[in-house]
């Protein structure tokens, strides 16, 4: 769990989230008995693993991601999603900032190395689109609209998105990101001043050089933030339909 934003301070907010191990929380639900008498209910919920407000992006990628890795490099596909409510850091963890790099960076940085120390033959290649409204747009190519169709063996392709590559190291494909999500949709919603109003979807695959087939392809989708009916109270109607639509 993320720690609290600004507005959620501001309004006296409490954290009713404890990370207990490496693997289960608790979430201190506030009730009311019949009598009025407020008591606190504890929920406990197990993970593969658990992550508080103090762990870094790095220790996540390392237990999540990296092992994804391994796929790729053995010409598989791989994925990861974050999702939740808006605010809780869905997209920092993708994105991360200068001192704390976020799992696309992080997981560039890993392929680069492997492919320059074991495997010459491949090069890094890119997309990055979004899903907004039901629709898709490239968000490198001036958030051009682009489709999803179906072909003859049930593989889904992202028709007229296009691909950029090969990438020489991390900072051209961080230039590429930071220029992507800056033509993302973002919005100012009850619980969060900047919250992701798409889900933003990038692929990172490996091209063989000798042959010109991809290798292995690995996705971060970072979902738009969903939240509670009483934070869209006071939303107007297009913040409505996008939280519908999300």
């Amino acid at each position: 769990p993320g720690s609290l934003n600004r507005k959620e301070t501001e309004r006296g907010e409490a954290d009713i989230v404890s990370v207990t191990s490496q693997d289960s929380i608790i979430v201190h639900e506030p009730k009311v008995k019949v009598d009025l008498t407020k008591y606190v209910e504890d929920h406990q919920f197990r993970f593969d693993y658990s992550f508080g407000e103090d762990s870094s992006n790095e220790q996540l990628y390392v237990e999540c991601v990296r092992p994804l890795l391994d796929t790729v490099f053995s010409s598989g596909k791989a994925s990861c999603f974050a999702y939740g409510q808006t605010g809780s850091g869905k997209t920092h963890t993708m994105m991360g900032n200068p001192r704390n790099m976020g799992l696309y960076l992080l997981a560039a940085a890993e392929l680069f190395e492997r492919t320059n120390r074991e495997h010459p033959e491949l090069s890094v290649w890119c997309s990055f689109f979004e899903i907004y409204g039901g629709k898709l747009f490239d968000l490198l190519n001036d958030r051009k609209p682009v489709l999803a169709r179906e072909d003859g063996k049930k593989v889904i392709n992202i028709v007229g998105l296009i691909e950029h590559g090969p990438l020489a190291d991390v900072q051209s494909l961080m230039e590429i990101i930071e220029y992507g999500n800056s033509n993302r949709k973002t919005g100012c919603t009850g619980a969060n001043e900047d919250s992701s109003r798409s889900h933003a979807i990038l692929h990172i695959h490996l091209r063989d050089d000798r042959t010109g087939l991809r290798h292995g392809k690995i996705s971060f989708i970072d979902l738009a933030g969903s939240e509670r009916g009483a934070d869209t109270a006071h939303s107007n109607r297009v913040l409505r339909l996008e939280g519908a639509e999300i």
